[in-house]
């Protein structure tokens, strides 16, 4: 038997867990018509197989159709998500790893344009900003319904074969009926403590009735909003007790903070550069005073944050699903004593970032992650072993690297740089984005251990890359800053990448041109307004920074806004000219004939990058596919045709930036699709 703590068995009333570590509720928005289908099971089933005890699914289930699935939620109002549901749990529990699904109403934390277009209900009419829906001031007659839509929706989880379920009270019409802020409601919901938990007591009464004492419910709530006039601690440890006293909740789930805005949302939630688990302590203060079996998940990335939690009692159960995100085999290789073969999540948030603005959860360095059913996570050995020449060690190329070294391949790497990293190590210049050169150490250790041979400060030609004898050739040499926009003046400006690297100093009065909306641009302007100067942050767009998402935002946002920083939608850089000692900057817009003009003593661009091809077209005529890449085998994860040239010596592919410019996640995606078949 291990002694380590964190696989240690857990008793959670009738249920036991085998141990401590849990993924717990998120909604990856994998539903497909509301429902749980392959692609959902295929998710959770793979992190129950690496030994997960407990995965709970679907962040907010909702529970009536005036809760609009605003982020794909599963529709457990639904019959027909019964069938779905109990797939997914016989596939987790054939694998000894209980499972259990977040029910929730959304309340305000909706949109009315969704679902049945059926207008959001909360405790009072004010809208959530990160919403936006002005919400109805929920009735008499709504409450009942609800009320009753929360047993249904219960029931049937306990039908589908679940072990037990959680209700959401962050950010969510429960706590919106706990919070001063959002109730105004008069009568017997409005007002006291007591009136304001009533219709979550009613819920629970309600469930408890309907799936009886054999089934585990808890309760994921905030104890603390960390707002001024919201949820104290003191009546989130009341709050606590109250629920504790129904005699009818197994677990808390503690949570600190509220999730109405972006800022808040990130604090809840932590990103890369903010501190690893900064409510832990707070988590075990709950458990301490209330005595219920307490969970607890913010930002525990790392092993020795989630062993020290179970270890010193703070938690019962460690959440680390982010983590699980970037790897789903944690709790395997902890178990085989391999914690340093753990991908680490670096933070980066690109999985919630992308929920938030409608897509899919995908970790930003594992790209089998949600692609369970065509992408390996432990990748199977080739047939052949063949000799592989990478191109460029970038996140494209390490990962080339890693998987076709994993395959049994033998693999060289050429680097014109002195370290591998490529964007990446640019990138962590800044130091709230360090976190990200994990991606790259990852992969290091990962090819060393591997036998992967690698030939840094070496600008590779074709006769390095011949005298080889490859089999295969991978060029993934990315690309290098464009900055060739503009009508004329081209030759005044420099590139974000010029700023980030510290080759070109700061000027005093600086527009920052994004026409790429990614972290260079704000990662530029940050070092431009730290140094005390002027900064024009200007897109043409209607929103600056797009790709940098929403939470990922929110770090910059409290580096510059206390700053000398203007920001500027809608207007386009057209021209540069040189007037005297400062750069007359001809501004522009897409929406009419207007054109102004301003004066700056530094431009800088930050337009993408421009692929580094040369080599690549310089192999192409001696190859035996002509470097052609043919899709269908490519997306359906067959291995690639090569018979487009009899006489060709050798494969060639080339990915990541080195083909268009993208970001990381495409760039690891375009070589693990890849080279898994090779």
């Amino acid at each position: 038997m291990s002694k380590d703590p964190l696989l240690q068995p857990y008793q959670l009333k009738h249920l036991t867990l085998k141990n401590r570590i849990m993924i717990t509720s998120h909604e990856p928005a994998y539903p497909e018509d509301g429902m749980p289908k392959d692609r959902y099971r295929a998710y959770h089933e793979a992190r129950a197989k690496a030994g997960v005890a407990l995965t709970m699914t679907a962040g907010s289930a909702a529970v009536s159709r005036n809760s609009p699935p605003v982020f794909n939620n599963i529709l457990a109002y639904k019959d027909e998500v019964v069938p779905w549901v109990k797939r997914l749990t016989d596939a987790c529990h054939d694998h000894g790893c209980a499972v259990m699904i977040q029910l929730t109403h959304l309340g305000r934390r909706t949109h009315w344009n969704k679902g049945d277009w059926l207008p959001a209900v909360s405790a009072s009419h004010e809208r959530e900003p990160a919403h936006r829906a002005f919400p109805k001031k929920v009735e008499d007659w709504d409450i009942q319904r609800i009320v009753q839509d929360y047993a249904d929706a219960a029931e049937r989880m306990k039908a589908g074969g679940m072990d037990g379920i959680e209700l959401q009270a962050y950010g969510h019409l429960m706590d919106q009926f706990w919070s001063s802020l959002t109730n105004t409601l008069e009568g017997p919901y409005g007002g006291s403590l007591e009136n304001r938990m009533r219709f979550s007591v009613e819920v629970i009464d309600a469930v408890r009735e309907r799936v009886g004492d054999d089934f585990i419910v808890g309760i994921r709530f905030t104890a603390d909003e960390d707002l001024e006039g919201g949820i104290s601690e003191e009546e989130g440890l009341e709050i606590a007790r109250r629920l504790k006293a129904t005699g009818k909740i197994d677990f808390l789930n503690v949570i600190k903070g509220h999730i109405d805005t972006d800022p808040g949302l990130t604090d809840v939630i932590p990103v890369q550069g903010m501190r690893n688990a900064p409510h832990l302590d707070f988590a075990g203060k709950i458990r301490e005073e209330i005595g219920l079996p307490t969970f607890h998940a913010a930002k525990i990335p790392d092993v020795a944050t989630a062993r020290h939690a179970i270890a010193e009692g703070l938690l019962d159960m460690v959440g680390m699903t982010r983590a699980h995100m970037a790897d789903p085999m944690i709790v395997r290789k902890i178990a085989e004593k391999r914690e340093e073969d753990i991908r680490p999540c670096v933070g980066a948030t690109y999985c919630l970032d992308r929920i938030y603005q409608a897509g899919d959860a995908l970790c930003i360095h594992n790209a089998a992650t949600g692609r369970e059913l065509t992408m390996p996570h432990e990748i199977p050995p080739a047939g052949q072993r063949k000799k592989v020449v990478i191109v460029g060690a970038g996140p494209a190329g390490m990962e080339a690297a890693r998987v076709a070294a994993e395959r049994g391949h033998d693999v060289t790497v050429f680097e014109a740089a002195p370290d591998a990293g490529g964007q990446i190590r640019l990138t962590t210049q800044s130091e709230r984005r360090r976190e990200m050169i994990s991606i790259i150490k990852w992969r290091m250790e990962q090819c060393l251990a591997r036998g992967v041979k690698f030939h840094f400060n070496t600008f590779a030609e074709v006769n390095d890359v011949t005298s080889e004898k490859p089999d295969v050739v991978i060029v993934a040499t990315g690309g290098m800053p464009h900055t060739d926009v503009l009508t004329e003046g081209n030759d005044l400006v420099v590139s974000s990448w010029d700023i980030i690297a510290g080759d070109v100093k700061p000027g005093k009065r600086v527009l920052v041109y994004d026409d790429a909306g990614d972290h260079a641009a704000l990662q530029a302007a940050e070092v431009i307004a730290k140094s005390g100067a002027h900064v024009e942050i200007m897109t043409p767009d209607r929103s600056f920074a797009p790709d940098v998402m929403a939470m990922n935002l929110v770090p910059y946002m409290r580096v510059l806004q206390d700053k000398d920083v203007r920001f500027t939608v809608t207007y386009r850089l057209k021209a540069a000219k040189r007037s005297g000692n400062m750069i007359s900057a001809v501004i522009g817009t897409d929406y009419s004939a207007h054109t102004e003009e301003r004066e700056f003593d530094q431009i800088v661009v930050n337009h993408g990058t421009i692929p580094l091809d040369e080599l690549y077209f310089e192999l192409k005529p001696n190859s035996k596919n002509l470097g052609a890449i043919e899709q269908e085998s490519l997306i359906f994860g067959r291995p690639q045709p090569l018979d487009r040239n009899p006489d060709g010596a050798f494969a060639l592919f080339r990915i990541g930036d080195a083909v268009s410019a993208r970001n990381t996640h495409a760039a690891i995606y375009d070589a693990l699709r890849l080279v898994k078949d090779l």
